[in-house]
C-alpha cells in the first residue's frame, strides 16, 4: 500500500470507527451508583457537601445554611491509552492486528468512569470524605455524637435470624440516620453492591422467598444486586441509596474520553522510528459524596448469635 496522507487518513478513520463502536457497546455500572459532576478547571471544591438542604417551616428570618469553610477538593487526573502503528504495517497492508487494539482502547475508555468509581469503593474504608473521616467509618459526627456507616458484619443468607443480624441491622441503621436538626434523612438503600464471591448470597437474599432455614425472607426485593469483579475484597459488601438527586459517589469529568491520533508523516516519531500513534485521552477523577447514603461492611466479623 502506498503510504500518503490519503491512505493514512483512511487507516485511522477505520481505527476511530472501531474505537467508537467498542466504546458505545461497552457495559457500564458507574451511572447507577455515582453522580457525574462536570468540571471546568484543574479541580472542583465541594463545600456544599457539609449539609443536606432541607425544606422547613419559615418562622421569622430564614435559617440560612452557610457553606462549609473547609471544603472538599477533587483534583482531576490525566488518563490515556496509546497504541503505536508501524509504518511498515501500513505499507504491507497488515492493519488487521490494530483493529482489536482500537476496540480494546474504546472499551477501556468507556469503562474509565467504572474504574474510578469502583476504586473509590475499594478504598472507602481508608480514604477520607468531606468530614475528614474515612468514607466508611464509625467516627462520623452528627449533632456532636458519633454515627457509623461501617461494619464488619458478613452478608448472610443462612437463616432469618442471621439475615436480620447482618443485612437487616445495616439497612435499619442507614434508615435511622438524621440531619443536624435531628430530622430523619429518609435514606432508602436500594443497591446492594458485592464482589463475585458474594453474588450468589446477595441474589438469594434479594430474590428467594425463603432463606436457608426455611423461614420467610423479609428482605426479598428490598435492593437491586450489582456485582463487579473489580471489587478487591471477597468479603466486603456495600449498601447504597441512589434514589436521591446526588448519589453517594462522585465521578468528576473535566474531559470525556476521546479518540486521539498522531498521523503527521513529518512528525519526529514517524521520521525517526516509523511510528504513527492512536489512542484515547481523558481528564477525570472521583470522590465521595454524602457518607450518609452509603454503608460499607468489610465482612470480616462473625454472624451474631441469635437471641
Amino acid at each position: 500500500m502506498l503510504v500518503n496522507q490519503e491512505t493514512i487518513q483512511a487507516v485511522f478513520w477505520a481505527l476511530k470507527t472501531s474505537f467508537n463502536n467498542a466504546f458505545d457497546a461497552a457495559p457500564s455500572i458507574w451511572e447507577r451508583i455515582a453522580t457525574k459532576v462536570p468540571s471546568s478547571a484543574r479541580q472542583n471544591i465541594y463545600a456544599w457537601l457539609e449539609r443536606f438542604p432541607r425544606m422547613q417551616k419559615w418562622i421569622g428570618e430564614k435559617d440560612i445554611k452557610a457553606l462549609a469553610g473547609h471544603g472538599y477538593t477533587i483534583v482531576n487526573d490525566d488518563w490515556e491509552a496509546t497504541v503505536e502503528v508501524d509504518r511498515n504495517d501500513i505499507e504491507d497492508d497488515q492493519l488487521g492486528l490494530y483493529a482489536p487494539q482500537a476496540q480494546n482502547a474504546g472499551f477501556s475508555a468507556k469503562q474509565l468512569p467504572d474504574e474510578i468509581v469502583i476504586d473509590l469503593v475499594n478504598h472507602g474504608f481508608t480514604n477520607p470524605c468531606y468530614d475528614g473521616q474515612a468514607f466508611f467509618s464509625n467516627a462520623h459526627v452528627v449533632r456532636n455524637a458519633p454515627v457509623s456507616n461501617y461494619s464488619n458484619l458478613p452478608l448472610s443468607v443462612a437463616g432469618q435470624a442471621a439475615a436480620r443480624a447482618t443485612y437487616g441491622v445495616v439497612r435499619t441503621q442507614m434508615r435511622k440516620i438524621t440531619d443536624e436538626e435531628g430530622r430523619p434523612l429518609n435514606i432508602n438503600p436500594n443497591i446492594l453492591l458485592v464482589p463475585p464471591a458474594l453474588e450468589d448470597i446477595a441474589n438469594a437474599l434479594m430474590t428467594n422467598d425463603r432463606l436457608n432455614d426455611g423461614m420467610p425472607n423479609p428482605y426479598k426485593g428490598t435492593a437491586t444486586v450489582e456485582c463487579d469483579a473489580r471489587l478487591t475484597s471477597d468479603t466486603a459488601w456495600f449498601l447504597l441509596d441512589t434514589t436521591k438527586p446526588i448519589k453517594p459517589l462522585i465521578y468528576q469529568e473535566r474531559k470525556a474520553p476521546v479518540f486521539v491520533q498522531q498521523t503527521d508523516p513529518n512528525a519526529d516519531d514517524v521520521f525517526n522510528r516509523k511510528k504513527f500513534k492512536f489512542g484515547a485521552e481523558a481528564r477525570a477523577a472521583g470522590g465521595y459524596g454524602f457518607w450518609q447514603m452509603a454503608f460499607g461492611s468489610d465482612g470480616t466479623g462473625a454472624v451474631p448469635a441469635a437471641n
